[in-house]
């Protein structure tokens, strides 16, 4: 693995002895769609960087309840990994290859030293802790005061914008997972949204307007 590719990958990082570092400590490692890259209880050895592809954050409980948390497009790295390799824990998220996903595994040792070793990487790692807990916190707003038609819409919002796709191929049960309520509450919120001709439903595939970014925005 070259700097120059890293550099395409990962633009806010520039500094060259960071790049070396990571090119020559660094293991590439890819995952197919749907391929699970680390479940709860798992010991991190790798801060997982992405490449390529995107990673579905998803938090779980002991009944196997799923709660999705955010999206880890290229150049990004997981706050919660961070966490809890910092502090010697077990995950405890599920992280799913959403699509083929490249990744750079970074060896956590390597993390604690290259914090004191290069700013930039203190920077890159403060910065990921602070877009997260953004999200995290927009996560927690919209469980705690918006409708349900509203995490809804916000949800499928979410998608659109990470697949770049107007078309979802999912089914009514796996929104129904990740957002924590029922089949058929979600099945119920999506005709709605279909009768006011937002979205229109076909066999586990849901077709988004072209504006339904803007759209929600407005309800917002």
């Amino acid at each position: 693995m070259n700097i120059e590719f890293l550099r395409s990958k990962i633009p806010q990082l520039t500094d060259l002895r960071l790049l070396n570092a990571l090119a020559s400590s660094g293991s590439q490692m890819s995952f197919h769609a749907g391929e699970s890259l680390m479940d709860p209880g798992q010991f991190i050895k790798r801060i997982p960087i992405v490449l390529e592809g995107l990673i579905k954050v998803i938090r779980t409980d002991e009944t196997g309840k799923e709660l999705f948390l955010y999206y880890l497009e290229p150049g990004q790295t997981c706050a919660l990994s961070l966490t809890c390799c910092s502090a010697s824990r077990p995950s405890e998220i599920k992280a799913l290859a959403e699509e083929d996903t490249m990744i750079l595994g970074v060896p956590i040792d390597l993390h604690e030293k290259w914090m004191d070793e290069y700013r930039q990487w203190k920077e890159y790692v403060s910065s990921t802790y602070q877009s997260r807990f953004q999200e995290l916190l927009e996560t927690l707003d919209a469980v705690a005061f918006k409708r349900l038609d509203q995490r809804l819409m916000r949800y499928l919002s979410t998608k659109l914008k990470q697949q770049k796709a107007t078309e979802l191929q999912m089914t009514h049960q796996k929104i129904a997972t990740e957002m924590g309520t029922s089949r058929e509450v979600i099945s119920r919120l999506l005709k709605q949204l279909e009768k006011r001709k937002w979205i229109e439903l076909g066999r586990n595939v849901i077709y988004l307007r072209n504006d339904f970014e803007e759209l929600v925005a407005k309800e917002d």
